[in-house]
């Protein structure tokens, strides 16, 4: 579910801001190939739970494979000096707009990952206190001392060293 996730919200921030940027709707079979790609990729990346930094970087090198991607899959009608022609790297305004979108996006996404890994922790949690079998078995650590070693006695006024004892009534005042 969260490959699925994050894959729709990547390819729908490349699509619909390819779009916006004055691109062609893409072909329905690159955005199937692209979506198939970008499928693949998170599934491999969801195994445990990943920080802002990971997905931003992860969305980052997503979108700008797929801004590629769809400006090839939709440049047939476009003059020459469109920015998505030209490529990434030669527009800066279409490189702070990827960049920023990315930005707002990695952050979006790694909120709700850090909220459903909270909530899947509590609900475990729940569930063990509520059905005690689910728990994992405790593992026994083996003992710090073998059992043959010799115990060393300890003599009472190592022990009474930092004892106080004020038995006895008060001292007259003074």
């Amino acid at each position: 579910m969260r490959a699925a996730t994050f894959s729709a919200v990547c390819l729908a921030l490349s699509v619909l801001g390819h779009v916006a940027a004055g691109g062609s709707w893409p072909r329905p079979w690159v955005v199937a190939a692209a979506g198939a790609a970008v499928m693949a990729m998170a599934a491999l990346l969801a195994g445990r739970e990943r920080s802002t930094v990971t997905i931003s970087a992860g969305l980052a090198t997503l979108q700008l494979s797929l801004h590629e991607v769809l400006a090839l899959g939709g440049a047939a009608g476009l003059p020459p000096s469109h920015p998505h022609v030209r490529g990434l790297g030669e527009s800066l305004g279409m490189l702070v707009a990827h960049l920023t979108a990315t930005l707002i996006t990695g952050w979006w996404l790694a909120r709700g990952e850090s909220t459903l890994w909270a909530l899947l922790r509590s609900a475990g949690r729940r569930l063990c206190a509520v059905f005690p079998l689910l728990r994992a078995p405790a593992v026994v650590a083996a003992p710090s001392r073998p059992a043959y070693a010799p115990v060393t006695p300890v003599s009472p006024r190592a022990v009474l060293r930092h004892s106080v004892s004020r038995r006895g009534p008060p001292l007259p005042a003074r």
